[in-house]
């Protein structure tokens, strides 16, 4: 055995404990199919420009633990996220809120605000939300749900609300105050200088080895650790012995653009079912660039098929069930650290990812 831990995946959870372990003494090898380290926060420069090149990270946590472990890597600026809704060439401001409402209907006050939603809640004949639309509905009212919950929830899932379960809009921030961020968090920025950055200089004097398949290569990678850690997904690692796991993906088509300022935001969302992306990013408004020219990228939402990239564990009862029987042959692996969003079949933040990391690390090194 030449290493005390082989770490699949250069992603947050795997670059977080290689950097905990090789502080705690650990020989550590890191491999990671991609040709880059950071997993799906991978930030590209293009243009000058960060490109978040798998889709927008903004770092977001209440955990101090946290905020002090990623600022020993990176300098964060003070982005907020506010994204704005496009509802056929209507803007309204995102999460929820105040603005949100006096756009919508013309309220001043919350009491208004709050009277125009129990009004439409009570002529849906809504009492115990069995599902994402009367859930939605329930928070905030049938006109709201329409426009702007919808059809981008439709596109971002691919089936119908009335089909998906009523949690899954439950992340979502409603507010009776005229505060337009997205996220009710204590501390909030983007690195600096990208993602790339931070995780390269996590993973600082550890052997990195990139485009190496774990599963083409894997009897002899094995032999090369006395554990090991894995956060590919959970399924191909017993080898879809139960079928497999479904996930939602994402599709980008990225171009620059020889301009400035595109859309004057960083995230608008796209909420009509007509237009076929979920949303537009404007990659250098995150870190308030000044280049004389600009990158956007257009979301489109798609079913997961093996060979394109999974982003989002669809975590209906009977994928979590099918989930349940993996992780009972997981737990049986002595000598295997599952970790991560695929590895765990979880919808992480990713502050929750980097403190589940610390977590394992902690366990193993005390």
């Amino acid at each position: 055995m030449k290493y005390d831990y082989l770490i699949v995946g250069a992603g947050l959870f795997g670059a977080t404990f290689a950097q905990k372990a090789q502080e705690a003494g650990k020989t550590v090898l890191v491999i990671d199919k991609r040709p880059h380290v950071g997993g799906n926060i991978y930030t590209e420069d293009v243009e000058g420009i960060a490109v978040h090149k798998y889709g927008a990270h903004i770092f977001h946590t209440n955990d101090h633990r946290v905020w002090e472990y990623v600022n020993r890597f990176a300098t964060f600026n003070r982005y907020t996220n506010s994204p704005m809704a496009n509802y056929h060439g209507e803007l309204y401001s995102l999460p929820f809120n105040m603005l949100t409402f006096n756009k919508m209907w013309g309220v001043i006050t919350p009491d208004e605000a709050k009277a125009k939603i129990e009004e439409q809640k009570r002529e849906s004949g809504i009492t115990e939300p069995k599902n994402l639309e009367e859930q939605a509905i329930s928070l905030v009212g049938t006109d709201i749900y329409e426009k702007l919950v919808k059809g981008y929830t439709e596109k971002q899932w691919g089936r119908p609300c009335t089909e998906l379960p009523a949690f899954i809009i439950k992340r979502l921030p409603v507010r009776f105050t005229y505060d337009n961020n997205y996220f009710n968090a204590l501390y909030q920025g983007i690195p600096t200088e990208g993602y790339t950055a931070m995780v390269e200089r996590m993973l600082d004097g550890v052997e990195v080895r990139l485009g190496v398949d774990f599963f083409e290569h894997r009897e002899e990678l094995e032999a090369l650790a006395e554990k090991i850690v894995y956060t590919g997904a959970i399924d191909a690692y017993f080898d879809y012995c139960y079928g497999p796991l479904c996930y939602r993906s994402i599709r980008f088509e990225s171009e620059v653009l020889n301009t400035d300022n595109y859309q004057g935001n960083a995230v608008i969302n796209y909420t009509d079912a007509e237009t076929p992306y979920t949303r537009i990013i404007e990659h250098k408004h995150f870190v308030f660039g000044t280049q004389q020219k600009t990158v956007i990228s257009r979301e489109y939402s798609q079913e997961w098929t093996p060979g394109i990239e999974p982003y989002y564990p669809i975590n209906d009862e009977v994928n979590n069930a099918l989930c349940e029987k993996y992780k009972a042959l997981a737990n049986r692996e002595e000598k295997v650290i599952f970790g991560g969003r695929l590895g765990q079949y979880r919808y992480y933040d990713m502050d929750a990812v980097i403190l589940s990391a610390l977590d394992a690390a902690e366990r193993e090194f005390v």
